[in-house]
C-alpha cells in the first residue's frame, strides 16, 4: 500500500490569526473531497510534504498548517523577540477554527501525530460538531506524567545521555520540572545560553529514540533547532497550557467527551508512551475507539506497516 504519491498544493496562504501572528496553511488533493486537517508534531515541528500523503488525493481535500512560530508561520519561535506568551493550546485551537471558517469547511477529519495528537483530542473535545473521525498516531495526551517519563523516568534506560542532559542545568535545577529549567535558559537574553540550551535538549530528545530510523538531520539546522526546543519547553513546562490536574491529565480525563466521533489510534509497540499506558487507556477511555498496535515500530509512523495501518484508517473514514 504505502503513501500516496507526491502532489503539490493546489492553494495556500498566510492567515492572519491575530496577536501579531500569521499562520501559513495549504491544501491539495481534490477540493471537493472530504476535509482533512493534518497536525503535525512537537510542538513546534512544522509540517512537511510527507503530510500530504496519508490520505487519498482523490478522496480528501487534504488541508496542512503550520502551527504558531514554525515552519512557515510568522513570527517563527526562534526568533528570541517573539511573544511566546500568545502560543498556547487555546490560541492554537482558535487558530484552527479561523481556517476552517475561512476555507469555508464545516467539519472535518483530523489526524494528528505525537503533540499533533494531543491537540487533536483536546480539539475534539471542545469542539465535537466540527470533528467527523480522528486518526492519530504516536499517542500523547499532555499529561504530567507523559512529560515526567520523558524527561525524568527514561534516564534509568539512558543513564549517559540524561547525565549530560541533567549538566546543562543548574544542580539547583534539577529535580524539578525540567521543561520549565530549560525554558528558562532559553529564554536567556544571552544568546550563548539560549544555544547551549537548545542543542542540550534536542541531544536528548535524539538519545531517547529507541528504535530506527533516528533521524536527527533537523536539529542541525539551529533556526529550528531553536524554535523547536523553545516551544516544546514552552508548552512542557507549563502543563500543555491544559489547565493544572493530576497525572491522568486533562485529555484523558475528559475522553468520555469524544463519544461519538469514530477513531483510529496506530501505535508502535517500542513507542515510550506504552510504559505507562497512555494508548491502551485512551483507547478503553473512548467509546467507538480502535487501537492498532504495530510492532517493530518506535514513535510515530517510522515504519511501512504503521503507515499502511495509517492509511487504511483515513481510507475508511474518506466517505463515512
Amino acid at each position: 500500500m504505502g503513501l500516496y504519491p507526491e502532489i503539490e498544493p493546489y492553494d495556500h496562504g498566510m492567515l492572519d490569526v491575530g496577536d501579531g501572528n500569521r499562520v501559513h496553511w495549504e491544501t491539495c488533493g481534490n477540493p471537493d473531497g472530504t476535509p482533512a486537517l493534518m497536525l503535525h508534531g512537537g510542538p513546534g515541528s512544522g509540517c512537511t510534504p510527507r503530510y500530504r500523503r496519508y490520505c487519498d488525493p482523490a478522496a480528501y481535500r487534504i488541508v496542512l498548517l503550520d502551527q504558531r512560530g514554525c515552519g512557515r508561520s510568522t513570527p517563527h519561535a526562534s526568533a528570541h523577540g517573539t511573544d511566546m506568551s500568545v502560543n498556547t493550546t487555546a490560541h492554537v485551537m482558535a487558530d484552527l477554527e479561523l481556517l476552517r471558517r475561512h476555507l469555508g469547511i464545516g467539519r472535518w477529519l483530523v489526524w494528528g501525530v505525537s503533540w499533533g495528537s494531543v491537540l487533536a483530542l483536546r480539539y475534539a473535545q471542545t469542539h465535537p460538531s466540527v470533528v467527523r473521525a480522528l486518526v492519530l498516531t504516536g499517542v500523547a495526551t499532555g499529561s504530567n506524567a507523559e512529560v515526567n517519563l520523558l524527561t525524568h523516568g527514561l534516564g534509568r534506560i539512558f543513564p549517559q545521555a540524561y547525565e549530560r542532559f541533567l549538566a546543562g542545568l543548574p544542580e539547583s535545577e534539577r529535580d524539578g520540572n525540567l521543561a520549565a529549567a530549560y525554558n528558562r535558559l532559553i529564554e536567556s537574553p544571552d544568546p550563548a545560553v539560549r544555544e547551549r540550551a537548545a542543542r542540550a535538549w534536542t541531544d536528548w530528545e535524539t538519545a531517547i529514540v529507541p528504535a530506527p530510523p533516528r533521524s536527527v538531520e533537523r536539529y542541525e539546522d539551529p533556526v529550528f533547532r531553536m524554535g523547536f526546543a523553545r516551544t516544546v519547553t514552552h508548552y512542557w513546562g507549563n502543563d500543555h497550557f491544559l489547565g493544572e490536574g493530576n497525572d491522568e491529565g486533562v485529555v484523558l480525563g475528559d475522553a468520555h467527551l469524544l463519544k461519538g466521533i469514530p477513531g483510529t489510534i496506530v501505535q508502535g509497540s517500542l513507542d515510550l508512551a506504552n510504559l505507562i499506558g497512555t494508548p491502551w487507556r485512551l483507547h478503553h477511555a473512548w467509546p467507538g475507539s480502535e487501537l492498532i498496535v504495530v510492532d517493530e515500530t518506535g514513535h510515530g509512523p517510522s515504519t511501512p506497516a504503521a503507515v499502511n495501518a495509517l492509511i487504511a484508517a483515513t481510507d475508511k473514514y474518506a466517505n463515512r
